[in-house]
């Protein structure tokens, strides 16, 4: 092969007369036919003579592989090397794999998909394509259609295929000399690589410290020790005791942790309700008591038609005389605290709603007592 010669190209002025070409040049024998165009032409694939990509079945085979890898190594490390029965189920218990094996299964694909495109088909590192650098290359890019006669073997006779690609109608010849298929990695290359990398390495190191001390408090650089915080371990001089670490001030509770003022129930008959006989306070106390209460004492607090009556249970009836006389502190500590079976609704309820319950109930109390006093009225 000559040192100048490595491929010719025909140009082309429509995909037809590249198609009916195509026959004829593989027909004459004298090198790799190759087509370059600016579109994908329908059945070009089958003229040239070209297989199906392989790349659809590497990557295949690699995500097999991968979910093979994946299932293997968790089944070795949850049922040989270190079981663990978790949720009560088996140590191999493949389903919890499938996440990591369709993870690895991905990862394997997707690399073999791109390493195998660029390297294997692609031939990279090789970068200098001759076509590239080709005065064609412009034209088939935009309206024209190349038909390529690349050298096999050295004793390519570019003559001889230029003559042929004008007997299969092209308009103009052109013809490539061979790359430069010198060594890619030479010991130069890689010292001047890695000088580069250590070059601008340095540099942005240098650029960074500097920028941070020249503007240190410059968003987003915030540094810890510039924030506004305190050591409740160390003294401070904000507070007059000279202590990071201040006591509550004396005679308040948290907000929202208010406690009980008294510890039994008989204590707490003392507590007053804070909050006034209001429609508002009345509907808060209803809705609370139906959400919360009505399952067990039903509408009027006796527990009749209940759930828990249905049950066989026996609800405390707050319409007995022993509730009636309850102060409210008792209502209010049994709500907060629970009694019997009547779990603690502390936890559920705001300060003002339970006492907006106690509110309620006293109002279902007298409507009851109401209606016992018309009933001794209208007795015979």
């Amino acid at each position: 092969m000559s040192e100048t010669s490595y491929s010719v190209l025909g140009i082309f002025d429509t995909p037809d007369a590249l198609m009916q070409a195509i026959p004829k040049v593989r027909a004459s024998g004298l090198g790799t036919v190759e087509a370059y165009t600016p579109y994908p032409i329908h059945g070009i694939d089958e003229a040239l003579g070209l297989r199906r990509s392989p790349l659809g079945g590497m990557v295949l085979v690699m995500g097999i592989l991968g979910a093979i890898t994946a299932f293997g190594f968790q089944y070795w490390i949850s049922a040989i090397d270190y079981p663990i029965i978790t949720g009560g189920k088996g140590a191999g218990s493949w389903e919890a794999f499938i996440p990591i094996m369709f993870e690895v299964t991905v990862l394997f694909a997707t690399f073999t998909a791109g390493l195998g495109m660029l390297f294997l088909l692609n031939k990279l590192p090789f970068f200098g394509h001759p076509v590239l650098s080709s005065r064609s290359i412009k034209g088939i890019t935009r309206d024209r259609y190349v038909l390529a006669l690349e050298a096999e073997d050295e004793a390519f006779d570019s003559a001889a295929a230029a003559e042929a690609l004008r007997e299969a109608g092209a308009i103009e010849i052109e013809i490539l000399p061979a790359p430069d298929r010198s060594p890619f990695l030479t010991s130069d290359f890689i010292l001047r690589t890695l000088g580069g990398i250590f070059a601008a390495c340095v540099v942005a190191g240098l650029a960074m410290f500097f920028a941070t001390k020249w503007f240190p408090l410059l968003a987003p650089m915030r540094y810890m020790e510039d924030q506004p915080r305190l050591n409740a371990q160390k003294p401070s001089a904000f507070f007059k005791d000279g202590h990071g670490m201040q006591r509550p001030v004396a005679g308040t509770v948290a907000r929202g942790y208010l406690p009980t003022a008294t510890g039994t129930q008989d204590e707490a008959a003392s507590l007053v309700n804070p909050l006034p006989r209001t429609p508002e306070v009345f509907a808060l106390g209803r809705k609370v008591f139906t959400t919360r209460c009505e399952v067990c004492h039903g509408a009027l607090g006796n527990g009749v038609g209940s759930l828990t009556a249905a049950y066989g249970g026996k609800p405390a009836n707050l319409q007995a005389q022993q509730f009636r006389d309850y102060p409210d502190g008792k209502i209010y500590w049994a709500i907060v605290n629970g009694k019997n079976a009547m779990p603690s609704h502390a936890p559920y309820l705001t300060e003002r709603e339970r006492w907006a319950v106690v509110h309620y109930v006293r109002a279902l109390q007298r409507a009851q007592n109401a209606k016992d006093e018309d009933l001794k009225v209208v007795a015979p």
